[in-house]
């Protein structure tokens, strides 16, 4: 699910240049202009002349509000006049204008000798600092031009700052709510999972998976696909998921689950296009025999220790959800054994591109790959992040379709220092997979 990123602030131009620093004047005193000392911009050991601009409004200032402006100074004293407005308003109410015009540019106030009151109510408004017209000699304009720039620099990046640092706490609040939490305790199984959404910026694609232990010991997990990217897609995956989870709890299994997914599918989906494919699985208490029921979705990588990685059997699968009304979709018994890893994902893993060329990795290349990093000793969680790191270098950098890796074990002892457990290395048999 989407969240859309807020636009990052605009840098202040750097201060220290070749070309130096250039002040932008805003003046409305029909008397004459404002006596500006000649300024030398305070930095390395020859400084710079200042370049500067006068505006006589609001107008004009805008038209000069160039790209290479690094500072304003407003005459608060006439301000009204530079408003262009009839009457004219506040000193402070022609300052929020200018903030307004440029809220990336640091800004100084003139004010008169005794106007100290105005001057302080200005830098509460926003101004970076005040100046009084006394003080209006070249040394000390130089150093408050180059003070009110480096105070606004570090103030945006700042506020970058805390705005990144807020909008991550908040993904992060949304993805333990959109993302499962599973339930296995007694289940004596450990899990890791994977995942990453294939747009920019966003918490969620159309991938899902859950796991859930029901009240007789049967472990039930699952994984899938909705077609599409997009927010719709990623809100119609936790649509799914939560139907899952409930139909789960209530007793229902096999083709009777997935035929009332479908029907919320179809209920939920925004367009008659849209569809999903979803691999289940639901293991006996014993751990030792799991039912699988495919819908479109490409079966899971079994894993035994003494034996090569091999996929389950991809036959009699049904139709992804959401193609064909009346479907049926078949439950195999599969046999898992004593000791056992079972890898379920999504197409993301495996349609990645392997080299410069159009060729995919593909399952084939998917079970090779798993079998090599558990020869190297790799399970749990190393071995999927090490597994999608390698899917990514062989695509040649990030992949654009949504992933979801999850990984179920019933091993025995973990291996000791020094020790790797025995995984054959070498290419697996894949059977024939139905396109």
């Amino acid at each position: 699910m989407s969240v859309p990123a807020p636009r990052a602030p605009e840098q202040a131009a750097a201060p220290a240049s070749d070309a130096g620093l250039t002040l932008l004047v805003i003046e409305g005193d029909p008397a004459g202009p404002l006596s500006m000392p000649d300024i030398t911009e305070m930095s390395g050991a020859e400084g710079k002349p200042v370049r500067i601009r006068t505006a006589r409004n609001l107008t004009e200032a805008e038209r000069l509000l160039t790209d290479d402006v690094h500072c304003i100074l407003l005459d608060l004293a006439d301000a009204g006049a530079a408003s262009g407005a009839a009457g004219g308003p506040d000193e402070l109410d022609t300052l929020r204008r200018v903030l307004q015009l440029a809220p990336h540019h640091a800004v100084l106030a003139l004010t008169a000798e005794a106007d100290t009151d105005r001057a302080a109510e200005a830098v509460r408004v926003g101004a970076q600092d005040y100046l009084s017209r006394d003080e209006l000699d070249g040394r000390v304009l130089s150093r408050a031009i180059r003070y009110a720039v480096e105070r606004k620099r570090a103030d945006l990046a700042q506020r970058q700052l805390t705005e990144s640092r807020l909008r991550a706490q908040e993904n992060a609040r949304l993805e333990r709510g959109l993302l499962p939490t599973p339930l296995l305790a007694g289940s004596g199984l450990r899990f890791a999972a994977r995942y990453r959404p294939g747009r920019s910026r966003a918490l969620l694609g159309g991938d899902f998976y859950d796991m859930v232990r029901t009240p007789d010991g049967t472990v039930h997990a699952m994984i899938g696909d909705v077609s599409g990217h997009g927010p719709d897609e990623a809100a119609l995956g936790v649509e799914l998921r939560i139907a899952w989870r409930a139909l789960t709890f209530a007793g229902l299994c096999g083709d009777e689950l997935l035929a009332t997914l479908q029907e919320v599918l179809e209920h939920e989906r925004a367009d008659d296009e849209t569809f999903a494919t979803l691999c289940a699985v639901d293991i006996s208490a014993d751990g030792r025999r799991a039912g699988l029921s495919l819908a479109g979705h490409p079966a899971p990588l079994l894993v035994r220790p003494g034996a090569a990685p091999y996929l389950l059997p991809q036959e009699d699968g049904g139709p992804a959800l959401g193609l064909l009304r009346r479907a049926r979709w078949p439950r195999r018994q599969v046999e898992l054994g004593g000791l056992w890893s079972l890898l379920m994902y999504t197409d993301g893993l495996i349609e990645g591109r392997v080299g410069a060329g159009t060729r995919r990795l593909g399952q084939e290349g998917m079970v090779e790959l798993i079998g090599r990093r558990l020869a190297e000793g790799l399970r749990g969680q190393e071995l999927l992040d090490a597994a999608v790191a390698e899917v990514q270098e062989l695509n040649g950098g990030e992949l654009t379709d949504d992933l979801a890796v999850l990984l179920l074990d019933r091993g025995g002892r973990a291996p000791a220092e020094g020790e790797r457990p025995h995984w054959p290395a070498g290419r697996a048999a894949v059977p024939p997979v139905r396109a």
